[in-house]
């Protein structure tokens, strides 16, 4: 078995080659090649968190073509008082074609990397071409690796970052600021109506449960990414831009059991179920269109899939066999 730390799951799944395996990944998804069931929710009332189970299968004619991964991932709220990270997770990769385990990695930084990896993804299908300013609201793992997904996708020269604590967001400035794979100034905004006065694209990687950023703030053309939200109770994005925007989210289904920026409206009688546009791997297939003008809004809405783990496991083994990465250990 291999084993793949943080370290080695970073260098193995580079941002542009992951962007292009979440197309594939959400591709696979919306055609009906792969098998995702239902995440389970396992709540650890006792010490305040809850661990999700994530299995998935990517078929394919040829066995390089199919994935096959478990992911269990936990977001323990009383981690940071231990100087542990709230997210703790692990991804076991299965042999297709035997169930045998062939590698276990670090799921927290796969997570991270497949995640931002997504919204790549989006952007490069429903932002307009132009787009040269990201409003990043928040200041953890997820927002560092959106600054890595945005420039991958489009020329970014400068990006607005707004979040709840600015030593926080000074931090990840000074961390990164000047960094080759960066190729944009860092500025921290200090509202979110400054963050959003240029802002051409939109990212939310926070954990609120209310809006963070009011709809009139926004200017004519710009994409939103959510993907910092993923149940019914809690939400990032105002139901009024929701009400306005094209809808693009990973998954129907997942995004009506778990996306509370699409539910809440719902519930409040402001859309239905049909004002999903599409799921994204409908416009990588090619079956629906995205934007259709340069005034429009568009968002992407993401509650995170498996598939996307299988597929960002399955691109870091070829990977990390490649580069000589990792540990093997008897099994």
């Amino acid at each position: 078995m291999l084993i793949l730390n943080a370290a080695d799951v970073r260098q193995a799944l580079p941002m542009p080659l992951a962007v292009e395996a979440m197309k594939q990944a959400f591709a696979a998804f919306s055609s009906g090649q792969a098998l995702v069931p239902p995440r389970i929710h396992l709540p650890i009332a006792r010490h305040n968190g809850v661990s999700l189970i994530m299995p998935s299968f990517v078929d394919g004619d040829a066995k390089s073509d199919q994935a096959f991964a478990v992911k269990v991932v936990s977001l323990f709220d009383g981690n940071q008082a231990r100087g542990l990270a709230r997210i703790q997770a692990a991804v076991v990769v299965l042999e297709p074609d035997t169930g045998r385990p062939i590698a276990l990695l670090d799921g927290a930084m796969l997570t991270a990397i497949r995640t931002a990896a997504a919204s790549g993804a989006a952007t490069d299908l429903l932002a307009r071409r132009d787009c040269r300013t990201v409003a990043l609201f928040g200041a953890g793992v997820q927002a560092i690796t959106h600054l890595f997904a945005m420039c991958a996708v489009r020329p970014i020269e400068r990006f607005l970052i707004c979040g709840r604590t600015p030593s926080k967001v000074a931090a990840l400035i000074a961390e990164f600021a000047g960094r080759p794979a960066i190729p944009a100034e860092l500025i921290a905004a200090d509202s979110p109506q400054q963050a959003l006065e240029d802002a051409d694209i939109v990212c939310c990687t926070t954990t609120s449960k209310v809006p963070i950023f009011d709809d009139t703030d926004l200017k004519a053309g710009v994409h939103i990414n959510a993907v910092g939200s993923y149940t019914p109770q809690a939400r990032e994005v105002p139901p009024q831009t929701v009400c306005r925007a094209l809808v693009v989210v990973d998954s129907r289904r997942a995004a009506w059991e778990e996306a509370g920026d699409l539910i809440q409206p719902m519930q409040a009688g402001l859309i239905d179920r049909e004002h999903i546009h599409a799921e994204l791997g409908e416009l990588v297939l090619g079956r629906c269109p995205g934007r259709t003008d340069d005034q429009q809004i568009t968002f992407f809405k993401s509650v995170g899939l498996a598939v996307q783990d299988a597929v960002a496991a399955r691109l870091a083994l070829e990977n990390a066999t490649r580069l000589k990465l990792g540990q093997a250990v008897a099994w």
